[in-house]
């Protein structure tokens, strides 16, 4: 799967947790969340460690530091809510900030970054890149719970 197409399947995952989170009983809100956030630390990390760099360029730039901010804006609040019960009466504001937050991140990268990057490179180089990408995934889902590296990444946003 190409880079892109890898990252938009990842989007749409995500969106359809934020859908079932709204919707749970609180009993089940906790576990969604942890699926929430080990997607999201899992989307973050080869988009930091792969996507992004291999991107980098005068056209692109610009968009991949504000997606960097963006990425440390949303690492701070699943660190939050990593700390809160489903129970807590600022659970359910939190997870509203959390999808508003990758809501205007996704749009963002889909309708501005993807098309740039699609114009910038051919099928092979996407290919390759999300082939990369793809290892790591499996790599950091094999380890279990990637949410747990989150609340040491929320100190600065990640470099480029």
């Amino acid at each position: 799967m190409n880079a892109i197409d890898l990252l938009k399947s990842q989007h749409h995952e995500v969106s359809k947790l934020f859908s079932q989170i709204e919707k749970a009983p609180t009993e089940e809100k906790t576990e969604l969340f942890e699926e929430i956030a080990d997607k999201l630390a899992v989307h973050a990390a080869i988009e930091e460690h792969h996507f992004y760099p291999a991107v980098k360029a005068k056209r692109t730039e610009d968009i991949l530091l504000e997606s960097l901010e963006e990425h440390l804006g949303i690492k701070r609040v699943i660190a939050d809510l990593l700390e809160v019960d489903a129970e807590d009466e600022t659970f359910d504001a939190k997870v509203k900030v959390l999808k508003e937050q990758v809501e205007h991140h996704v749009e963002e990268e889909e309708s501005d970054l993807f098309p740039k990057v699609k114009k910038l490179f051919d099928k092979e180089q996407l290919e390759a890149i999300g082939q990369e990408m793809s290892a790591e995934q499996a790599e950091l889902e094999e380890k279990g719970d990637p949410r747990q590296a989150v609340p040491a990444e929320t100190g600065h946003p990640a470099s480029l």
